[in-house]
């Protein structure tokens, strides 16, 4: 998968940013290719090389349609999680790392429907709060509004399964 300058790409378990340089750097005897990367949510800059993008699960950001479906599950009731808290950490801690929208909005809604009956440890607050920021912007950038509109958005699909969007941290 290729990616040109200023195009909009997501980094799993740190969100959207964007392609600001493609460079090349000596790696060994050899020199490499990589993509300089800027992260929208923390500013922070990542070089990821070509020959590591598909490894690191560096991709496009979600299509239109496909946020659609998102919203969908989001507002349905019901959600499938592991009621032991390792497992169930580790569980979501995978699907982060993944990178795959869909499986960020399973964890945020297996957090939320668990918020709701006991408080949640300070590493899966975190989580939620990773989780929520990660949708907020791949959905305003997917859909091309502004983050807060994008919030409101999220917030009314969740009301739909009785769940509330924390605020962020």
């Amino acid at each position: 998968m290729t990616f040109r300058i200023g195009e909009k790409v997501v980094y799993p378990n740190q969100g959207v940013g964007t392609i600001e340089n493609i460079t090349t750097r000596p790696s060994g005897v050899q020199f490499e290719r990589f993509y300089l990367l800027r992260l929208s949510y923390s500013t922070m800059t990542v070089m990821v090389p070509f020959s590591h993008v598909e490894e690191v699960g560096l991709r496009r950001v979600t299509r239109n349609g496909e946020i659609g479906r998102i919203l969908l599950f989001l507002s349905n009731n019901g959600c499938r999680f592991c009621s032991d808290w390792k497992g169930r950490f580790k569980e979501n801690s995978e699907k982060m790392r993944g990178g795959s929208l869909f499986e960020i909005a399973e964890v945020l809604k297996t957090l939320l429907i668990l918020q709701r009956d006991k408080p949640l440890s300070f590493r899966e607050k975190k989580m939620l709060d990773r989780a929520r920021q990660m949708l907020i912007s791949e959905l305003s950038i997917s859909r091309a509004m502004r983050p807060q509109e994008a919030s409101d958005l999220l917030q009314r699909s969740l009301t739909k399964a009785s769940l509330t969007l924390p605020p962020p941290l």
